[in-house]
């Protein structure tokens, strides 16, 4: 199957920003800073939708043990067919630009490449997952998973607990996706201040989508 490519800009359509990154790099607050800017509907994965606050509760709780790699990607494809179908592409279809904290650059990176599955194959059930509803732009926050590791509270999630190593892969797995798709993958230093990102984050999206913030 061919990997999906960035939509043309079609009239009246929204923009589609996704940010991908480990734990501790950021993400959040610059989404958050990113979709004030453009006026954007801020969402995430996994719980953009009440559907996918459970699941998202199942996934990050320490408590849930025995969850095979497998029923992971599971969970993680079944919350972005529900955030597509409910919040995302109604809101494209709208007009309103769209900002997520993850999509399914982690899963790619997380259940593939940390987990041990075929990245492919998590990919390709992303891709139906989403029903061809891809981001038009995905801004990777780059940092070392050793630096990220001091960021991350005292009460660490599921992922957060993994170790090292999981970690590591899960960062090389971001890496090779950027890597793989430059025209629509930009990676931004996260070792900066929140201010000093948002700056390279505010530049990557006004020159790839021509998009005043």
């Amino acid at each position: 199957m061919a990997d999906p490519r960035p939509r043309p800009s079609v009239p009246g359509r929204g923009w589609f920003i996704a940010f991908e990154g480990g734990e501790g790099c950021g993400k959040s607050t610059q989404a958050r800073r990113l979709s004030d800017e453009l006026g954007a509907v801020l969402t995430r994965e996994p719980g953009g939708t009440e559907v996918g606050a459970r699941l998202r509760a199942i996934l990050l709780d320490p408590e849930t043990t025995g969850l095979g790699p497998r029923a992971e990607a599971l969970l993680m494809a079944a919350d972005r067919a529900q955030h597509v179908r409910e919040v995302v592409e109604p809101a494209l279809a709208a007009g309103r630009h769209v900002v997520t904290d993850r999509f399914a650059g982690s899963s790619i990176a997380y259940q593939g490449h940390g987990r041990g599955l075929d990245p492919g194959e998590v990919r390709r059930l992303s891709e139906w997952a989403c029903d061809g509803t891809w981001p038009d732009l995905v801004v990777l926050l780059d940092l070392a998973p050793g630096v990220a590791a001091g960021r991350i509270g005292s009460r660490p999630d599921r992922f957060e607990e993994e170790g090292a190593e999981f970690h590591a892969r899960v960062a090389a797995g971001f890496r090779a996706q950027a890597d793989a798709e430059p025209e629509r993958w930009v990676v931004v230093d996260a070792s900066g201040s929140v201010a000093e990102v948002a700056v390279a984050v505010h530049a990557a999206v006004a020159e790839r989508l021509q998009l005043a913030t």
